[in-house]
């Protein structure tokens, strides 16, 4: 749950920081961007690796 909260983290700041910017390309409001979309995939790619875990261990 820790890595979701540093998502929503990230989510508040990213929101913030464009609106102060005002704009969706400055350079540090990127770098938050990319910040959570590289959590947003390790997020993903976790939730696969319980699926197909889970699905192991319920094989017949």
């Amino acid at each position: 749950m820790n890595l979701l909260h540093e998502l929503q983290v990230l989510r508040t700041k990213l929101l913030e920081m464009a609106e102060a910017r005002g704009s969706l390309t400055d350079p540090e409001v990127l770098a938050i961007s990319e910040a959570a979309d590289e959590l947003i995939v390790t997020l993903q790619l976790m939730q696969r690796d319980e699926l197909v875990s889970d699905a192991a261990r319920y094989a017949f």
